[in-house]
């Protein structure tokens, strides 16, 4: 029990002075951290490729298209009909995932120191919440403990010294998977914070 407070003190910091009473009260704060969390991944995008060449985005853009990220071997939904049918412990499991993935590799992203220090422990402040979250639904011991025994391994190039055209896709790379998996967990978050309002229209 003592635990269950400390994880929802540290989640309510910063945001509401009121305790946690409820799920729809959590979800909220763990959408708001997401949507947060994904304006930074879009704006470290964005001054990346403000440094750019017009060739240069063009064949980056091209090659990460045919590319992957890590995290793709995530299973995740394919679309947003799919999201729409999935169930919020689903989502929730899949968030959980995709966040824990970024927690090392965040510390690689291109961009602005001040921008990338913010990253890491907002992530860990949001894997906490789900994990909350997961743990408060019904079977959600059971489900979390299928959720954290999946690790990926970072990507095969963190550890080697690029330079050149191969340092700048693995750069660009980094930043469009960490905007595209932020974009994701936003999406099932707000599709499961929807479905504890029955009233709701959760069409995506």
């Amino acid at each position: 029990m003592d635990r269950v407070v400390l994880l929802l003190s540290v989640l309510s910091l910063g945001v509401s002075s009121q305790p946690i009473t409820d799920s729809q009260h959590l979800f909220s704060i763990a959408v708001s951290r997401i949507q947060n969390l994904h304006l930074l991944a879009q704006r470290l995008f964005s001054n990346f490729e403000s440094t750019l060449q017009t060739e240069e985005q063009r064949q980056l853009n091209k090659i990460f298209l045919q590319d992957f990220c890590n995290s793709d071997y995530i299973i995740s939904p394919i679309d947003k009909h799919e999201t729409q049918r999935s169930s919020v412990l689903k989502l929730l499991s899949i968030s959980y995932r995709l966040v824990e993935s970024w927690e090392f590799s965040s510390r690689f992203l291109s961009g602005g120191s001040a921008l990338r220090n913010q990253i890491s422990p907002r992530l860990s402040e949001l894997k906490t919440g789900i994990q909350l979250l997961i743990t408060a639904n019904q079977d959600g011991a059971e489900m979390f403990s299928d959720v954290s025994a999946l690790q990926l391994a970072p990507y095969g190039n963190f550890y080697q010294s690029l330079g050149g055209e191969e340092l700048l896709r693995r750069n660009y790379e980094l930043l469009a998977c960490f905007k595209k998996d932020m974009h994701k967990v936003e999406t099932y978050l707000t599709v499961a914070k929807c479905r504890l309002s029955p009233e709701a229209n959760c069409t995506l």
